[in-house]
């Protein structure tokens, strides 16, 4: 099993480029099928999530090439299956965007129930809810979440909550549904508008994509189109909290800075440098982090993809600090790994309580999910001496050659599999210490 070996102490410092946006991705592959001219899509990031989902689609008889190692060339005309249950799709939630994608398209679809990363309650009540406003009837069958309508009509739809998902795949659906539809307290994320663009540029017409009203107008069809994702907001986030726990200076390129602004105000707050440019954003921690508080909203408050990743960095900041997530109610879980290494974390509900101590050190440790595994390398790269990462599996799925770009800043990081391997990278990374 593929684990991440790290001996822990050196700061990362130089440049790093960031990925297109998996979350975007995701969803634009699905609202791709609903034209049956060719899409182009570039920027796409290469991870295991990503080719999951065109391996999906694949099998159910889209055309799908790959272009190059960020780029793809999709057709869905040539569709023949409407049920989507194939291994790969029970393990990634964007398999669900398929769902609002033919829906729309053949007013009928039958997709597994998703899985993805264990961080908690992930309903998809808004998602069902959205859909059966449009007109359609929704039943959870042996696993399936199936979707039947002789029409979709637009309609007025309230999400109880700010949903990503729901925004995103009610959207999708109504593009091709008749008359308006107004989706009310929507999700406001850069994937959400990113999503919107990307079906305006097919012919769609959907206005508000960014605040809490988007209304659509159905049209009769789309067409096909190039379009280029957008960079990966919290890939370049968790590069940004990894300068400030390993003392660093890192400069993340191909980034769009107003999305990091939640994040970049709260490495200020914690005593970081920090230079905005045009595409890019630099990160110096020359001084020693201070406490913050710090709560999980919805975009554009701190993102929860990126509470483990300051957790972690205020597990090494002097005083006390507060983490209250308010978003997944299972998100702490990778607590108990940071604890291995030192650090002093009480949590109580949904709120953990941070006394920060002066260094991590290096332990065995397991990656829970995508987020909180890349979160726990960067506090293995901050500890006195080594760390072995279990379950790089999780990380890979949302972060394309992560070990590969921390090396490239200074990292003293390998992919191994075995213990002999690891007891080799201890012995070299002796040698060279």
């Amino acid at each position: 099993m593929e684990q991440y070996a790290i001996k822990g102490g050196n700061p990362l410092v130089g440049d790093v480029e960031i990925a297109g946006a998996k979350n975007a991705a995701l969803p634009i592959f699905a609202a791709a099928t609903m034209t049956d001219e060719t899409v182009y899509i570039d920027n796409i990031p290469d991870v295991r999530d990503i080719d999951m989902m065109l391996d999906a689609m694949a099998n159910i008889g889209v055309t799908v090439k790959r272009t190059g190692r960020h780029s793809v060339m999709i057709n869905g005309g040539n569709i023949h299956n409407l049920t989507v249950d194939d291994e790969g799709s029970k393990k990634i939630r964007g398999s669900y965007y398929l769902l609002g994608a033919f829906l729309g398209k053949y007013k009928h679809a039958e997709v597994v129930l998703p899985g993805g990363c264990d961080i908690g309650c992930r309903a998809i009540d808004q998602h069902l809810k959205g859909f059966r406003a449009l007109g359609a009837e929704m039943v959870i069958e042996h696993g399936l979440i199936k979707a039947r309508a002789e029409h979709l009509k637009g309609s007025h739809i309230y999400l109880d909550k700010p949903s990503v998902g729901a925004t995103i795949n009610v959207m999708i659906a109504a593009a091709l549904a008749d008359g308006m539809t107004t989706i009310e307290n929507s999700a406001k994320e850069p994937h959400v508008v990113d999503v919107a663009n990307f079906l305006n540029s097919c012919g769609a017409n959907i206005r508000g994509a960014g605040t809490d009203v988007i209304r659509i107008r159905g049209v009769a069809k789309l067409h096909g189109t190039e379009y280029t994702i957008i960079p990966d907001q919290i890939e370049a986030g968790t590069f940004m909290f990894a300068a400030a726990v390993t003392k660093g200076d890192v400069t993340v390129k191909n980034v769009i800075p107003k999305h990091l602004e939640s994040v970049t105000a709260k490495l200020l707050e914690i005593g970081c440098e920090v230079k905005e440019e045009d595409d890019s954003v630099r990160v110096v921690a020359a001084k020693p982090l201070v406490h913050c508080q710090v709560r999980t909203l919805p975009y554009p408050g701190f993102p929860t993809d990126m509470q483990p990743q300051i957790t972690v960095a205020l597990a090494l900041a002097k005083g006390t600090s507060i983490v209250t997530e308010s978003i997944f109610e299972n998100r702490f879980k990778y607590v108990d790994e940071l604890t291995r290494m030192g650090a002093e974390i009480k949590v109580e509900g949904d709120t953990a309580i941070i006394d920060g101590v002066a260094r991590y050190t290096g332990a065995s440790i397991t990656a829970p999910d995508l987020r909180a595994g890349a979160a726990l390398v960067t506090a293995a790269l901050a500890a006195e001496g080594f760390t072995i990462v279990e379950n790089v599996k999780y990380i890979e799925r949302g972060y394309e050659d992560f070990h590969i770009k921390l090396k490239n800043l200074g990292a003293q990081i390998e992919l191994v599999n075995t213990d002999k391997e690891f007891q080799k990278f201890k012995l070299k990374m002796g040698q060279t210490a």
